[in-house]
């Protein structure tokens, strides 16, 4: 992301009760401070109360989704692909890996050069919420052949909950964590 934050991580000083609750959806004790939160997270929690509201539906999507993990990464992948979010790709493509996926099959998330029938119908759902905000009968058809209903409602809302993360952070321009 280039250009300067338009809201910094919120600082050290400032994280008290109220920021810790509203990471508690999705992070660990351990986890919850500025610098092990990450840069998105410690931005969000300038507004504890939508952090923690986002944080659960998020939460849903990454931990009890109803999508076998590899296919949940394939279809937030190309939904921060397609919002051009480096930030999360390059968040996400280390869980992708963990998933399953290997370097060249992130890679080809891209390209939607993925070999499996299913991640293509994930891929093409994602483009064409992305384009048209709805999916065609053809790509409905064959996602049906592949994922049950509450299935089909996760890869939805994930791809939707992705494509605002991601804009949320090229809007804040949150920049990479420095290591």
């Amino acid at each position: 992301m280039t250009g300067t934050p338009r809201l910094e991580p919120l600082p050290a000083d400032r994280w008290d009760d109220t920021v810790t609750d509203a990471l508690r959806p999705l992070l660990s004790p351990a986890r919850m401070n500025p610098h092990d939160a990450g840069n998105v997270l410690a931005t969000l929690v300038h507004h504890p109360d939508l952090t923690r509201a986002y944080l659960t539906f998020n939460a849903h999507l990454l931990v009890t989704s109803t999508l076998p993990a590899r296919v949940r990464e394939v279809a937030l992948l190309r939904a921060v692909h397609v919002r051009r979010c480096d930030y999360l790709w390059d968040h996400h493509g280390p869980i992708a890996e963990r998933a399953g996926m290997t370097p060249a099959e992130i890679d080809a998330v891209r390209t939607d050069g993925l070999d499996d029938a299913a991640e293509r119908a994930v891929i093409r759902a994602v483009d064409e919420l992305s384009e048209a905000n709805t999916l065609t009968d053809e790509t409905w058809s064959a996602l049906r052949g592949y994922f049950d209903e509450p299935q089909i409602l996760d890869l939805i809302f994930t791809v939707g909950c992705y494509q605002l993360l991601g804009s949320a952070v090229n809007a804040l321009r949150i920049q990479p964590e420095a290591h």
